[in-house]
């Protein structure tokens, strides 16, 4: 197998992983912390910290895996109705011009990382490094620019399919017996 293949599975494997159990600890942290103070009067302070560096690691790792699914946010009136052309053009430069500012935001936000580190700064109640809570923002940006460049690539390589990710094809190019009936996206 192709190693880039072989690196590219391995990494949604990960992203995969991290985002069940991230969700998977919120759940927990949120539905704990409030049962331990129902039933036995106990504040789990650290519930929130843990429950925080769940979000964000699920927040920013998130985005990597969305774009490659083609399930980011979008607002798609327009480019449902655009003739194959348009939307084809439209899907080079959307991820494109995505990536370039993920790109610009990992930068910046690795900036900020490493201050909060050189700062000392730990969480209230875990007392652990808060960078280490951060720094998961840069990754999950750069892993995003990753995956919409990776979009932008392959809307220009193959020129007869649009793909809203590197895993999802336009909706709109797919076979009407394909869709499913009861789904009003296609209607």
């Amino acid at each position: 197998m192709n190693p880039l293949k072989l690196l590219d599975k391995a990494i949604l494997k990960i992203e995969e992983f991290i985002l069940s159990y991230a969700v998977i600890i919120i759940a927990l942290m949120v539905v704990g912390k409030a049962l331990a103070r129902a039933i036995f009067g106990y504040n789990m302070s650290f519930a929130d910290e843990v429950s925080q560096i769940a979000v964000i690691v699920a927040t920013f790792m998130g985005i990597s895996y969305a774009a490659r699914k083609g399930r980011h946010i979008s607002m798609s009136a327009f480019y449902d109705m655009a003739p194959f052309k348009a939307r084809k053009v439209l899907m080079i430069i959307i991820p494109l011009v995505t990536s370039i500012i993920l790109f610009v935001l990992t930068y910046y936000s690795t900036l900020h990382v490493l201050d909060i580190r050189d700062s000392g700064r730990v969480t209230t109640a875990m007392q652990i490094p808060a960078y280490l809570m951060y720094m998961f923002i840069p990754i999950g940006l750069f892993l995003g620019g990753v995956q919409f460049l990776r979009n932008t690539w392959l809307n220009i390589k193959d020129r007869d399919k649009v793909y809203l990710g590197t895993e999802a094809e336009d909706y709109n190019d797919k076979d009407k017996s394909e869709q499913n009936p009861l789904d009003e996206t296609h209607l």
